[in-house]
């Protein structure tokens, strides 16, 4: 490792540490609304088994957010200690920016989480129902500033540079509402909502495997499906649109995304192949004619332009970016086979006596994971060698410091995150691994909690003894 320059280190560094942070906020994205989505339905039916799934979920989001916060918190101190000149130079635009996301999501965030985790049985169930949905809130402002943030160093808008080389904001609604911004946000929240519905799913079909009757596992299991069979054709659609936008203003990307290196007309859609960078060439390919084309301009024989066309050092690294791509794609398309086979099956009145889909949802269970790491690696690998698209380079982003130091500290962060966030897996999926039941405990609130000591505080022992006493 320390034979690596210290700037593929610090890229290294940043990817895994991104890529251990952003599962957990794509699951807290989609779980903190279906809490308050069940939240609404106890309060509207005033069935038990809708709280008794909101208790068996938040205590998985607990969990989930907590390990969220932490791996985030991390990734924020890189740009100062790897990154202090691209913190220098954009810092005036995207600092703003992170801070809204500090001061206004995760201060909601944080500000209603303990009403939510604790607070039903004191504050009531209407204003629980609102502490939930602020929380749920809160998740998509977060949402909304960090993608504003990144599409902004995607397709960088409404700034200019002052005299000592800095980037500034000379209109913020045109960096906050930068062009590629929309199509990313929808994108990034549909993907949320799929990763929870098939954990969700997963969750609910491992329990009617194992109990067919069970209430809870049925209406986990139907509302996961009817996410999957509603959302996966629209996140679809929305990657088109989306894939249409990173084509107008990022073209090379989608040059090595689609691995054409020469530009033609009536370009084939390739579906699979081994790209070869050196020699230009995607060899053993299985392509369809004309299809690159109509999915690209809409025109069966539209231009579709190849890497050639740039330069070899402004290139993104074809091979990770081509097979990333078709693994989020191929991932998208299995989500919705799996809503099409259960909407099959719901019609047919067989939702819950389907063994075979139970075991496909199963085995689905983690694939919004995997489809969202390989859509953020197809974002960012594909935007280089820019941290700024066509602005600043990865290059000359980089601190002055030596590979030893990042090298020692990548190592560090990949004992730590194994240690600390393989054990709050290890703990969530024991959680999951037991099925929800009637009356599930929520947190345990009855009494305050001692941050320090172990003797009851003053008050604790007089209230202990009282009945004695009596």
């Amino acid at each position: 490792m320390f034979d690596l320059d210290a700037l593929t280190l610090a890229r290294i560094q940043f990817a895994f540490t991104v890529s251990a942070h952003i599962i957990f906020p794509a699951f807290t994205i989609g779980l903190a609304s279906y809490l308050a989505v069940l939240n609404a339905l106890a309060l509207r039916t005033g069935r038990p088994v809708f709280i008794d799934l909101f208790n068996y979920w938040k205590k998985i989001f607990a969990v989930s957010f907590g390990m969220g916060v932490v791996s985030g918190i991390v990734m924020s101190y890189q740009f100062g200690t790897n990154w202090s000149v691209f913190s220098d130079k954009a810092g005036p635009v995207i600092g703003p920016l992170m801070g809204y996301e500090v001061l206004s999501a995760f201060f909601l965030e944080a500000g209603f989480l303990g009403v939510m985790l604790f607070g039903r049985e004191r504050v009531g169930p209407k204003l629980h129902f609102v502490a939930t949905l602020m929380v749920a809130l809160g998740t998509f402002m977060s949402a909304f500033w960090i993608l504003s943030v990144n599409s902004w160093m995607q397709t960088p808008a409404g700034y200019g540079i002052n005299e000592v080389g800095q980037f500034i904001a000379t209109d913020w609604w045109a960096v906050v509402f930068n062009p590629s911004f929309p199509y990313r946000l929808v994108h990034m929240l549909l993907a949320a909502y799929l990763t929870t519905a098939f954990v969700v799913g997963a969750v609910g079909a491992l329990h009617l495997l194992r109990d067919r009757g069970n209430q809870a596992a049925r209406i986990m299991f139907s509302m996961a499906m009817w996410m999957a069979a509603i959302v996966a054709p629209m996140q679809i659609a929305a990657g088109d649109f989306h894939g249409l936008n990173t084509l107008e203003y990022q073209p090379a990307k989608v040059a090595a995304m689609e691995g054409h290196f020469e530009t033609h007309a009536g370009a084939p859609l390739i579906l699979f192949g081994i790209p070869n960078a050196a020699e230009g060439r995607i060899d053993y390919k299985v392509q369809i004619p004309l299809l690159g084309s109509f999915i690209l301009t809409h025109d069966w024989n539209g231009v579709v332009r190849g890497l050639n066309e740039w330069p070899a050092e402004e290139r993104p690294p074809v091979g990770i970016v081509f097979w990333s791509f078709r693994i989020m794609v191929g991932i998208g398309f299995l989500m919705l086979g799996i809503g099409a086979w259960s909407l099959w099956a719901r019609y047919r009145r067989r939702l819950y006596d389907a063994p075979w889909l139970h075991r496909a949802a199963l085995v689905m269970g983690p694939s919004g994971f995997a489809a969202v790491l390989a859509g953020w690696i197809t974002t960012e690998v594909g935007r280089q060698p820019w941290t700024v698209y066509g602005l600043l380079t990865t290059a000359q982003s980089a601190s002055p410091i030596d590979a030893a130091a990042i090298g020692a500290s990548l190592i560090a962060f990949v004992v730590v995150y194994f240690a600390l966030f393989g054990a709050g897996t290890f703990y969530i999926l024991r959680l999951m691994n037991h099925a929800p039941r009637p009356a599930e405990p929520g947190l345990p609130a009855e009494e305050p909690i001692r941050a320090g000591g172990i003797m009851p505080g003053p008050v604790m022992a007089a209230k202990n003894a009282l009945p004695a006493a009596e």
